[in-house]
């Protein structure tokens, strides 16, 4: 249904098991295909396909011997029914109004080198794009490096990524007014330094610490200074190859636009109207990029 969009049945002269191949299948016949097969086999595919290309390596993925990755979420659009809308929610406009659409809500992590997807998760509109990546964290392998966008920033989700694994690291904008207390100045544009934690993630994970310290890197790209913090050492990663880097976290963002694109065939709404069905759609539109 991903890769035929359009008549599929007619296209591929589908039958149904034990009819003659002059009775072929009605487009209804899909659909009711597609309700008893569900979402949950088609999300398996996806996830043992991701599982077993994030263990691949290659020499072209690599950055410093480090493989690539990037976090972000993105808006999926859903026909309007009831059923959707009150399973999915949807935003609100600046009249207090929710928007015509029901949303859907996707976090994907991606190699940034090869687009390919490793793991995603899906959620109504109103949940949190922080709690959907916390789902997929122990999937990023040891001997990497993770881009996120600002708002994914938080002590909970990147002590989690560092602590979880091997060489685990990441790279993320500052948030706006961050209040640190410099340690060490290794240059001027590069020095660690020590935050506190909020007490709302502490109250959230009582093992957090009070404090953490990260590395701060400040560049200037077409005349505005930049600030991003890592867990990338200084002494390994040079101030240059870090700024120059985390210009790679579009890349995320193209492999989305790929995927609404050529899978999707640039249409602004998801086809299905039903819960079950939706799932098993955008599970097979990710399925096929990985």
């Amino acid at each position: 249904m991903v890769l035929f969009r359009d008549e599929v049945a007619r296209r591929l002269n589908i039958c149904a098991q034990g009819l003659a191949s002059d009775h072929l299948l009605a487009r209804s016949g899909v659909t009711e295909a597609r309700k008893r097969l569900g979402a949950d086999p088609v999300e398996w595919l996806f996830r043992k396909a991701g599982t077993q290309w994030s263990a691949e390596r290659y020499d072209d993925d690599a950055w410093h011997d480090l493989q690539v990755f990037a976090v972000d979420g993105a808006l999926l659009r859903t026909p309007d029914t009831p059923e959707l809308r009150d399973n999915f929610g949807s935003g609100n406009t600046s009249t207090d109004r929710q928007t015509p659409f029901p949303m859907l809500r996707l976090v994907a992590l991606m190699n940034v080198r090869s687009h390919v997807i490793l793991d995603a998760q899906l959620s109504p509109y109103r949940r949190s794009e922080m709690r959907l990546a916390d789902e997929f964290l122990q999937q990023i392998p040891d001997h990497s490096v993770t881009l996120f966008d600002k708002g994914f920033w938080g002590a909970e989700l990147l002590l989690s990524l560092s602590n979880g694994g091997t060489h685990r690291h990441w790279l993320i904008p500052a948030k706006k007014g961050l209040v640190c207390e410099e340690v060490t100045r290794y240059s001027q544009h590069n020095r660690w330094v020590r935050m506190k934690v909020s007490p709302q993630a502490r109250k959230r994970n009582p093992a957090l610490p009070s404090h953490w310290e990260v590395r701060e890197v400040s560049y200037e790209i077409q005349g505005k200074v930049k600030t991003v913090m890592t867990s990338l050492p200084a002494k390994t990663y040079n101030t240059q190859a870090v700024a120059k880097l985390y210009q790679e976290r579009w890349e995320i963002e193209l492999g989305f636009r790929d995927i609404k694109s050529s899978m999707q065939q640039n249409a602004m709404t998801l086809r299905s109207k039903k819960v079950e069905l939706i799932y098993q759609e955008v599970w097979g539109f990710y399925w096929l990029t990985t």
